[in-house]
């Protein structure tokens, strides 16, 4: 059941690209990828070609806590499990 509950989850993602991502946050196209290279925020998900995209809730989740005031080191903390948690779901969703 939980397996399925994960597929559900993955189908009901939504893809943002870099314009979008940079206008959400707030952020110029160096900053977005300097807080990328620091762990401040999670790396783009590969689209086929030159392509790339952020799942929307991951980019929401750091915005919230980026509003919340929460600290770097709290960020990438966040930033670390968001991807590991991407990871997870996608292993459940192929397998």
């Amino acid at each position: 059941m939980g397996q399925s509950n994960s597929k559900n989850q993955m189908a009901l993602a939504r893809i943002v690209r870099k314009p979008e991502v940079l206008i959400t946050l707030g952020f110029s196209r160096s900053t977005l990828f300097n807080r990328i290279d620091a762990g401040l925020c999670p790396p783009s998900i590969p689209l086929g070609g030159r392509a790339v995209g952020w799942l929307e809730s991951e980019i929401q989740t750091v915005l919230s806590a980026l509003v919340s005031g929460m600290s770097p080191d709290d960020i990438k903390e966040l930033v670390t499990k968001l991807v590991k948690d991407r990871t997870a779901k996608g292993s459940a969703f192929n397998g």
